[in-house]
């Protein structure tokens, strides 16, 4: 079990690699945002740590959409890759270091660990089926080829099952594949590939999750693969573009390049690298980070979770690097409710937002508070006004504003008194709940024991009436805003992470020096400036008619991009390291899927089993409960359920239905249930079988 941070040794903290090839979104920068705010928090902790990351440029994406547009790979991914450079700052995003997957530093490394790889003995030769175009005359790799998951029947790439299981998938592993080129039925022919022997590392993987830090999604998911029994990867792919497979003593130069995916996570280290080149060793040592002991953070999308968690730490522990400690995964971004689709403009990009004059902390706010990590986040302008407007402007601007001015105006700044021993517990509280949701990964913590800090020195402001004490007790009235000083300030340390530019704002005001940035948990104990300036309001309420308007731009762009033609529903993700989107067909009105897998041991241990109502009655004094009579072959059990509402319970004797037999008794309206029938949807559709399975038999 690691150590809780801060830790002696140095951290790096990454996202995943932007894809070069698209605007930028909200549903990126949830994920771009989550991590600096995680990286910020941990710097108040004391621990040192830097946040790298860059331009993922390689792959079929890429050069697909620069051959359509007539230009070189490089420059188009070039020119993507500045726009991002210049976009991450305008949220306050603040790498260490943003580099790009086909500079100079990057291929070095990616082709030395590939050696070692191979000189390790990890890496082999092996005949395989790849797509091919007969009339293109050429290979097809990954998204140049698309057809039919062999593992769940959705619709694929060909390297990816991206709408429906979200399998990695190997060359030659679609069924019925179709050329994205010509759009003909492609064909498969032999061709030898470079593979990496994944299926080794089983039994370190398995150790590797057990101590793995971050989202339960991250640890969970891929369990189950392990399980299934792990595939050897496929490194190389048939194209020009991308990072030359390294010429090694065992079979010299090959024509192929590296796998889009070998190369991408190469750049956590080589973004780290030149970080400690530029600031040199002494000040941070990108060696003892990934070749020691340091404390790696992923936070990624959870589309690419089988990444992270197998191919990665597999090619880390063969190569000799440092695991990762912790691997967040987020959950994916929704527009009013329904699937951010590019293709249908129903998305907030991330220059609009910008062009509509909102300030960026306002959306870190509302990205890294709503939900935790993992969970999906739906995003409406309605919502957007409602956050701002309670907490942001109603808590804890509304706190800043009211006790800074009062001290202003009555003291001139901060009061000659100590701060109260029940306001310096309560803070003290703050710094604890934050420490604790940082070691938990939950920005969504940090914010909030902000955002109660700042409500309970709004309340203590209002209880103590200090206006009224100015002329009663003076001594007192000083006491209450001294406290007040320091909450204030407080707040502002706890939730520079979230809002770094607000925190800075209240910083100058409170006439402090330096930046706030720089500052410590325990700083948000030490006395504020014995004066300071008159203070101005760092937040403005957003008015209804200024969210009427925003809604009326996304619908008339989602319906004109609709009028375009029939584009299919995409969720999305924070990152676009294999591509830019998950799509999702009909899914706007279902509940999104759990984050969290189970595995086939846990499936064993329900006891579901098919059962037929006898008798149906409603219990009194409940408006939606009724009591079933279920014969479940062994006996008939009591249950209770709520379709009292939903169905004739006349009709209901003599139909079958399926129970989770070992649900622990509960007792509701004075009724005891002794199982669950099972339901789909609002309305309560009972499930039942299809056939004759008999009374009492095992859902298996």
């Amino acid at each position: 079990m690691s150590n809780d941070f801060p830790t002696e040794t140095p951290a790096v903290v990454t996202c995943g690699l932007p894809y070069a090839n698209g605007d930028l979104h909200i549903g990126h920068l949830r994920g771009y945002i989550g991590a600096d705010a995680f990286n910020r928090a941990l710097e108040t902790l004391g621990q040192q740590s830097a946040y790298v990351c860059g331009s993922d440029m390689h792959g079929t994406p890429v050069a697909v959409n620069a051959e359509q547009e007539g230009v070189d790979p490089e420059d188009f991914a070039l020119e993507w890759h500045e726009q991002y450079e210049e976009t991450f700052p305008q949220f306050n995003v603040e790498f260490d270091n943003y580099g790009h997957t086909h500079d100079e530093t990057n291929t070095e490394l990616t082709q030395d660990i590939v050696r070692t790889l191979d000189e390790e003995g990890y890496i082999y030769e092996k005949e395989i089926q790849v797509a091919y175009d007969p009339e293109a005359d050429q290979y097809l790799p990954d998204r140049y080829v698309e057809g039919t998951c062999p593992y769940c029947g959705a619709k694929a790439r060909g390297d990816e099952c991206d709408e429906g299981c979200q399998r990695h998938l190997e060359p030659g592993e679609v069924e019925d594949p179709t050329s994205t080129i010509t759009g003909n039925p492609a064909e498969y022919r032999d061709r030898t590939h470079k593979f990496f022997e994944v299926s080794e590392f089983a039994d370190y993987l398995t150790e590797f999750l057990d101590g793995l830090e971050g989202t339960s999604n991250a640890r969970n998911q891929p369990r189950q693969w392990i399980e299934d029994g792990l595939q050897d990867w496929c490194i190389t792919r048939d194209m020009d573009w991308g990072i030359d497979y390294p010429e090694t003593d065992s079979d010299g130069e090959s024509d192929l390049v590296l796998y889009v995916w070998v190369d991408a996570p190469i750049e956590y280290i080589s973004s780290t690298k030149q970080y400690s080149e530029r600031v040199g060793t002494e000040e941070y040592d990108w060696e003892q980070v990934w070749r020691d002991d340091g404390e790696i953070v992923h936070v990624i999308g959870r589309d690419i979770i089988q990444h992270h968690t197998i191919f990665w730490p597999a090619m880390l522990e063969g190569a000799g690097y440092t695991a990762p400690r912790g691997v967040a995964a987020t959950g994916f971004i929704t527009i009013n409710g329904k699937g951010l689709s590019t293709s249908r403009n129903r998305a907030i990009w991330a220059k609009e937002y910008l062009e509509e004059g909102f300030h960026p902390d306002l959306l870190r706010y509302y990205l890294t508070t709503t939900g935790g990590l993992q969970q999906d986040v739906d995003f409406s302008w309605d919502a957007f006004q409602e956050k701002v407007n309670g907490e942001l402007v109603g808590t804890v601007g509304n706190f800043w504003y009211r006790s800074l001015l009062f001290a202003y105006r009555n003291y001139e700044g901060t009061p000659e008194a100590d701060v109260s021993e029940a306001v310096r517990e309560r803070i003290e509280g703050a710094i604890g709940d934050v420490r604790e949701s940082v070691n938990d990964y939950s920005t969504r913590g940090v914010g909030q024991a902000a955002v109660q800090l700042a409500q309970f020195g709004n309340e203590y402001i209002q209880r103590n009436e200090p206006w009224k004490l100015t002329d009663e007790n003076p001594e007192e009235a000083a006491q209450v805003i001294r406290d007040c000083v320091q909450i204030a300030k407080a707040v502002g340390v706890l939730l520079e992470p979230i809002v770094p530019d607000k925190a800075q704002g209240l910083w100058e005001q409170l006439g402090e020096e330096g930046e706030i940035a720089d500052a410590h948990l325990e700083d948000a104990l030490e006395a504020p400036p014995r004066t300071f300036d008159e203070p101005g309001e760092l937040f403005a309420k957003i008015e209804d008619d200024r969210v009427a308007e925003l809604n009326e731009k996304l619908e008339a762009r989602v319906e004109a991009a609709s009028d375009d033609g029939d584009a299919d529903e995409e969720t999305e993700s924070d990152d676009t390291a294999a591509d830019e989107s998950t799509s999702m067909a009909d899914t706007d009105d279902l509940e999104p899927l759990l984050e969290d897998r189970i595995g086939f041991k846990d499936f064993q241990d329900l006891d579901i089993r098919v059962g037929r109502i006898e008798d149906a009655e409603g219990i009194e004094g409940a408006d939606d409960l009724a009591r079933l009579e279920v014969d479940i072959g062994f006996e008939t059990r009591q249950v209770v359920a709520g379709i009292k509402q939903l169905h004739d319970l006349e009709e209901l004797p003599g139909q079958k239905c399926v129970l989770l037999a070992n649900m622990e008794p509960a007792e509701l309206f004075g009724v005891e249930s002794n199982g669950m029938i099972l339901a789909a949807g609002d309305e309560a559709d009972l499930l039942t079988t299809h056939d004759d399975a008999a009374i009492g038999e095992k859902i298996r």
